[in-house]
């Protein structure tokens, strides 16, 4: 399976998160029609939310069979449920209220009321990724995995020179004194991410041009997280014309680089 990386820039954060929606909702039509079902994972975050707005106001949002899509999410925080602060809450709020889904397909992490300690709710995840996987492997087939870019290069809940983002055997970890607050989360680690068939990461913003530079420089793994992320079909960024101002003019090359909305 040939991976392709490529970089789509939009004019503005409005117009960014209208043409992923629109991708979004032509991707998830074709993987259900041939597949039965749709695997994604959220991700928080003002363009991740975002983006489910644009997905719930889009025309064509009922032309989802919702009952078919399976959603998961690459980190929670670790708060009560029902926090403002859980991106579970923010993309209920956003999208998951206002469509016909499966509950018995919308996997949230566990939250810090449920009774459990982190890690053990780090260990349930692990095991419901398990129990929903095909036969023989440990992880769902991912057809579409969301995510952000932190200032500082780090996806999920994976931060800059931590363990987290070493972690090459655990599927699900506990994260303690987050450089972000709040300091107790939980995430999928680099390789989950990676088995992911696409791997969409969406970047706004002046303040995420620098980490988005370092990403496609192909920059340490450890010190920018974001740049070890490689889906297994298909990479693709997101961007805004502010994000992408500090992206390596080499980079621009036809077939690495691309521009436009439908490139």
């Amino acid at each position: 399976m040939t991976n392709e990386r490529r970089v789509l820039v939009h004019p503005d954060k409005s117009s960014l998160a209208g043409s992923v929606a629109a991708r979004f909702l032509t991707k998830i039509i074709d993987v259900i029609e041939e597949r039965g079902e749709a695997t994604v994972v959220l991700t928080g975050g003002t363009m991740g939310i975002g983006i489910l707005a644009a997905i719930r106001d889009s025309s064509a949002r009922d032309s989802v069979d919702w009952k078919r899509v399976n959603f998961w999410w690459g980190d929670e925080r670790w708060v009560p449920r029902g926090d403002a602060d859980r991106n579970e809450t923010q993309a209920r709020e956003a999208l998951l209220d206002h469509i016909a889904v499966d509950e018995a397909r919308v996997h949230p992490f566990a939250a810090s009321d449920d009774g459990i300690e982190l890690d053990d709710a780090a260990a349930l995840y692990s095991a419901e990724l398990t129990a929903n996987a095909p036969e023989g492997s440990a992880l769902p087939v991912f057809d579409i995995t969301f995510l952000g870019l932190g200032p500082d290069g780090h996806i999920a809940s994976l931060f800059p020179n931590r363990g987290g983002i070493r972690e090459e055997t655990l599927s699900v970890i506990s994260v303690r004194k987050s450089p972000k607050p709040p300091p107790e989360r939980l995430s999928l680690t680099l390789p989950v991410i990676n088995s992911s068939l696409r791997v969409w990461l969406v970047v706004a913003g002046a303040d995420k041009a620098s980490a988005l530079g370092l990403t496609l420089a192909d920059v340490s793994v450890h010190e920018v997280p974001a740049a070890g992320v490689q889906g297994r079909k298909r990479t693709l960024f997101f961007v805004d014309n502010e994000a992408a101002a500090e992206v390596p003019e080499n980079l621009t090359t036809p077939g690495l680089f691309w521009t436009g909305e439908d490139a």
